[in-house]
């Protein structure tokens, strides 16, 4: 029986793939989902510019309510995509590739790293999610200092993905803060960052 050994954490420079890399899966989900979903958003650290991350795309869709999630599952299943349900957070769905190659399209195309999210207009994580980005857009200095602060926490715990999250959940309490965040609902931002992060 061999021991199991965590993922390491990897934070890297900014890249425009990364932009480029949403825009290419956007446009899928334009044609399958266009008159099924509300908006898309790039969402996480790779959505902003100058921001070291973790390789690995995060895209919210975003519906009105629930009355055709069942729809968008199947398509999303066609496509390759395993329906994993809330994962403890609620007001969002999450979906994980079954491979490379998801979303599966007739060139077999391998795609990079990315996260899907069904999220409701009105759900708390969505908020979250373009608070925090639209924030760190606004103000490089202080993404700046988030790359660096990630940067850290990766080289001083590469295999602790626990202590990586505890260490940057202070700085994005503070940040949500200055947003206007509802405090009531910051400790639960705190618990869904968890889950995102420790399901990376």
């Amino acid at each position: 029986m061999t021991d199991f050994k965590p993922k390491r954490i990897e934070v890297v420079p900014y890249t425009e793939n990364w932009a480029q890399t949403f825009e290419a899966l956007a446009n899928v989900f334009k044609i399958d989902l266009e008159d099924l979903i509300i908006g898309m958003e790039h969402v996480g650290s790779t959505a902003v510019p100058g921001l070291a991350a973790k390789p690995v795309i995060d895209l919210d869709l975003i519906i009105r309510d629930k009355s055709r999630f069942e729809e968008i599952k199947v398509i999303l299943g066609k496509r390759g995509y395993l329906h994993v349900g809330e994962m403890g957070i609620p007001g969002r769905e999450a979906f994980k590739r079954s491979s490379e190659y998801t979303p599966l399209n007739a060139e077999n195309q391998v795609w990079p790293a990315h996260h899907l999210y069904v999220c409701l207009q009105d759900s708390v994580s969505l908020k979250n999610h373009l608070l925090f980005r639209d924030y760190l857009r606004a103000n490089p200095e202080t993404a700046a200092e988030y790359g660096r602060l990630k940067m850290t926490l990766a080289e001083k715990h590469p295999y602790d993905i626990d202590r990586y999250i505890d260490g940057k959940t202070d700085f994005i309490i503070t940040v949500l803060e200055k947003t206007g965040f509802d405090k009531m609902l910051l400790n639960d931002i705190s618990g869904q960052n968890k889950i995102d992060e420790s399901n990376n």
